[in-house]
């Protein structure tokens, strides 16, 4: 996975004209766009690690606006969302809002206007992108644990002393040491306390019980 890629702004509106001229607008700053005509063909396009946003009329001919943004913030959570109105649907647009979506324009909007809110958007998604390929490397670097090491990992995250670790597993305090030390270095953790962390953000729960080493 990569979030180095030229950002994608995905364009869904039935209107062909304003597809069109979004396309040029967003061209015009140097991002990629893809533009759709309902959210069927939109939610069939493959999903890929690039920074991105979603531009989408608040009514499409398929599913309505807030069904399809239920959908992405569901499937495509790096994928942040800017609705565009041709009616001024206050109660829709609270809802889009309230839901995740960066900003409610009505048409016609204002171009400068909706190229700071996409600058912003993709900013927000390249964060999320960059959070899961993080999060990718540290669960390739935990399933590289073996059994024994998780346990440890778990039990001195949670704040056990290596003495008190291996009492709940059944061994020694000095191999508790040798299987900590494993550990920070698969995980590559530069301190305790980041090994704390990448346990915190992998859901890493003791559940210790004495066994034989």
């Amino acid at each position: 996975m990569s979030c180095s890629a030229v950002p994608v702004v995905f364009i869904v509106d039935n209107d062909i004209s304003v597809r069109e001229s979004l396309a040029i607008l967003i061209h015009s700053t140097g991002w990629q766009s893809q533009t759709f005509a309902s959210a069927a063909e939109f939610l069939a396009h493959p999903k890929a690690a690039t920074p991105s946003c979603l531009v989408m009329d608040s009514i499409l001919p398929d599913l309505n606006g807030l069904e399809l943004q239920a959908r992405v913030s569901a499937e495509r959570c790096d994928i942040p969302i800017i609705f565009l109105s041709g009616h001024a649907d206050l109660p829709a647009a609270v809802k889009a809002i309230k839901r995740g979506a960066i900003e409610f324009f009505l048409k016609p909007f204002d171009s400068e206007m909706l190229l700071s809110t996409i600058r912003s958007a993709i900013k927000r998604s390249e964060m999320t992108l960059r959070r899961e390929m993080e999060l990718h490397k540290l669960r390739a670097d935990y399933e590289s644990l073996s059994r024994r090491e998780r346990e440890v990992m778990a039990g001195v995250a949670s704040g056990l002393l290596n003495k008190e670790v291996g009492t709940e597993l059944g061994i020694s305090e000095i191999t508790v040491k040798v299987h900590r030390g494993s550990v920070m270095r698969k995980m590559k953790a530069d301190s305790f306390a980041h090994l704390v962390n990448m346990a915190s953000r992998l859901r890493v729960v003791r559940q210790m019980t004495a066994s034989a080493a």
